[in-house]
């Protein structure tokens, strides 16, 4: 299972340059999903245990249909730009608890924003096939000029000389997130599903319910060793 639980960083490095290739930015998605998944990972202070959550949402209504963790211990060390290698492994057993598969998946993290173009959006987007996107809350390595204060403002995400996502402001006057696609799913879609998914806070709806079940697995679990 090198590709998500590889032993050194030199052989992450190589599987995410591997799995890039893989990354489909052309495909838009097929109709207006009707289901999203929301994924996030909260850690234990002072343990290498984690707890991943999944939580299906309506997009209409935005209501949770079902809910699932998985809880484990992370063996890859903390490396700027691998992240995914610590998260993805226990962000899969979660999403397979499910048995439903979604229309979209909304991840905690980056997508192409990325120095090498594939952050955790993208990762789990090749590995599930399913259209993804990614949702952060700070800006990583990408630059941004800051968008107008209305909600729905947006201004792009630049690295280089390339559009990497955007800055969105998901309400008004709150400080913007950083949207960047993932896999089968065009720039300007994401960032409409982020706004759709996002009626009363900051951050959408899928994420901050994955965050807040994650948090709350994490409080009850008896302490670690």
């Amino acid at each position: 299972m090198t590709e998500v639980a590889p032993v050194t960083v030199a052989e992450a490095e190589r599987v995410q340059e591997a799995l890039r290739r893989r990354v489909d930015l052309t495909t838009p998605l097929p109709g207006p999903p009707a289901t999203v998944v929301g994924l996030d990972v909260s850690y234990e202070v002072g343990s290498d245990r984690v707890v991943a959550a999944a939580v299906l949402l309506d997009v209409a209504t935005a209501r949770v249909r079902r809910a699932e963790f998985a809880v484990g211990e992370v063996n890859f060390p903390y490396v700027p730009g691998l992240l995914a290698f610590r998260e993805v492994p226990f962000l899969l057993a979660a999403l397979e608890k499910l048995t439903v598969r979604p229309d979209v998946l909304v991840c905690d993290g980056y997508g192409v924003a990325h120095p090498r173009r594939f952050g955790l959006a993208c990762h789990l987007g090749v590995l599930t096939g399913l259209p993804s996107l990614g949702v952060a809350k700070t800006p990583f390595t990408a630059r941004f000029d800051p968008p107008e204060q209305a909600r729905g403002a947006w201004s792009p995400l630049v690295d280089g000389d390339e559009t990497v996502g955007r800055a969105v402001r998901t309400q008004t006057g709150v400080k913007p997130v950083f949207v960047s696609v993932g896999h089968r799913i065009g720039l300007a879609e994401a960032t409409g599903l982020t706004l759709a998914l996002a009626p009363r806070y900051r951050i959408p709806e899928p994420t901050r319910q994955a965050d807040l079940l994650s948090r709350t697995v994490l409080r009850e679990l008896p302490p670690a060793g």
